[in-house]
């Protein structure tokens, strides 16, 4: 089990308790839009990123979006709707599927530049190579202000936010949250309930891949 000990002035690991996702939420949300910033001079949206378990639920990467996006960058009159999602510039997003003509793929995370009504298109900056979609093509995209651990894979960030409740207790695995953990360089900060933590700790059963393969080869 993690130390959860109350940091000192150096500490780079914090958990914060909330024992519902209503709470979390709440307590996701400020840390990173002032404290972590404030303390760390991190700038919250290009520095910080949160980390879910799953992508369903109240403190899922879906919910966690939407209330990330309306406190760090709300949208102003430049802005366009699609597919469930508001875009605006300064949004974080994130591509979710392979896109070999843009050189974009599934994973990648960029910066909206502008919004352009009059041309129906929204031009993307991808580690400095400005790349333009045209609102039908926005289904290729989504907000990455939260993000599922799974996505974050082989990425790293100067701080990681983690929510970890026993809603999500079907992934509460101990791989999983090692990889969360380890994606933060400067600070890590555990948000939710000791009690799914410990059982994330405890459960260290990889999943089993279930297939006829080798009685398929015997046959052979």
């Amino acid at each position: 089990m993690p130390d959860f000990t109350r940091p000192n002035s150096e500490s780079d690991f914090y958990f914060v308790e909330a024992n519902e996702p209503e709470i979390a939420a709440t307590r996701i949300v400020e840390p990173v839009k002032s404290r972590i910033p404030g303390r760390f001079h991190l700038d919250p949206i290009r520095d910080i990123q949160v980390l879910c378990p799953m992508n369903r639920g109240g403190v899922g990467a879906r919910s966690l979006n939407l209330v990330l996006q309306a406190a760090l960058n709300p949208a102003g009159d430049r802005k366009v709707e699609r597919f469930g999602w508001v875009f605006a510039p300064k949004d974080k997003v994130m591509q979710i599927e392979n896109d070999y003509d843009k050189e974009v793929y599934n994973g990648d995370v960029g910066y909206v530049e502008d919004v352009d009504p009059d041309t129906a298109e929204l031009s993307i900056n991808f580690d400095g190579r400005s790349v333009a979609y045209g609102f039908a093509e926005l289904d290729t995209l989504v907000p990455a202000y939260a993000a599922t651990i799974h996505k974050s894979q082989g990425s790293e960030y100067p701080a990681v936010v983690i929510p970890v409740l026993t809603q999500h207790y079907t992934m509460l695995q101990r791989n999983l949250l090692y990889t969360g953990v380890t994606r933060g360089k400067k600070l890590v900060g555990l948000v939710g309930q000791k009690k799914a933590v410990a059982m994330a700790v405890r459960n260290s059963s990889a999943r089993r891949r279930w297939s006829r393969l080798d009685e398929w080869l015997k046959r052979k």
